[in-house]
């Protein structure tokens, strides 16, 4: 059994958190210049002045966008670990630090009905899953607004089957429009039950781009439902162009004989997350 204090669980989320709004994951950079080259007009002078915005920011250290999000974990725990404190309480003092020393925008409020602000970004949104090992594997997500309020879930019935997932999911990104800051990423969850679906819509925008299911079924679908929104037409930024998405990522898992649950959780551009070990 090996042991893990609160303090150093604190300790590496504080540190995570900075790095995670600052600086844009490679795989995500990459794929923005790769969309530049592709498109012309005002669709690649936007995508210019996206990337030039991210590559400052990194080289500031400033917030890539002033929404710093609502503090997304999950946090995977090995099984021959024990915790020394509470993880949830080490990850809200982190938070809570982070966000105060960091002077990023501190958006929770204390009850979505009297609206006011916590003044510290906690709490968190925590999702813990045991795995084997004896290790603390934390994956921090700082995730926008104007992207999660464009997100969908519906109770579909098997009779509805493949084409009304891809229906659903296209209908979801062209309602969206240019809310959610395109080009987006798009995260989908199938099956299981109406909470987990939506957990892992989540979940898969964790996954790189380009790295498609291991089940090649999902795959050819993820392949499909990319090229279904970029004939959408909406553009970087809303401005038309090619790129509407930079990659769909979906997440399966076992359900009810009579039901078939897919959520849709979009992500902008600024597609943020950060993975440490402990």
């Amino acid at each position: 059994m090996r042991v893990v204090t609160a303090e150093a669980i604190e300790q590496k989320v504080y540190e995570i958190i900075n790095q995670a709004v600052c600086i844009l994951p490679d795989d995500v950079k990459d794929s923005l210049y790769k969309a530049y080259e592709k498109e012309d007009g005002i669709a690649k002078y936007t995508l210019e002045n996206l990337i030039k915005n991210i590559e400052l920011a990194k080289q500031n250290m400033r917030p890539v966008c002033q929404d710093t999000g609502a503090a997304v974990f999950f946090v995977d725990i090995g099984e021959e670990v024990f915790i020394e404190g509470s993880l949830k309480e080490a990850i809200n003092r982190a938070v809570s630090r982070a966000y105060t020393d960091f002077y990023l925008r501190k958006s929770m409020v204390k009850s979505p009905i009297e609206r006011e602000n916590t003044g510290n970004n906690a709490p968190a949104i925590i999702h813990i899953d045991m795995v084997k090992g004896d290790k603390i594997t934390v994956h921090f997500m700082p995730k926008g607004f104007g992207s999660e309020n464009k997100s969908a879930l519906c109770m579909l019935t098997p009779a509805d089957g493949v084409e009304g997932i891809e229906k659903f999911v296209v209908e979801t990104v062209k309602r969206a429009g240019s809310d959610p800051c395109p080009p987006i990423l798009v995260g989908i969850g199938i099956g299981g039950t109406f909470e987990l679906a939506a957990l892992l819509s989540k979940k898969a925008l964790l996954r790189k781009i380009g790295q498609r299911h291991s089940k090649e079924y999902i795959a050819q679908l993820e392949k499909r439902l990319i090229d279904k929104i970029n004939a959408l037409g909406i553009g970087p930024e809303g401005f038309g162009g090619k790129t509407t998405v930079l990659d769909v990522f979906i997440e399966e898992y076992p359900t009810h004989i009579a039901g078939l649950p897919v959520a849709v959780n979009i992500c902008c551009h600024v597609a943020r997350h950060v993975s440490v070990q402990i």
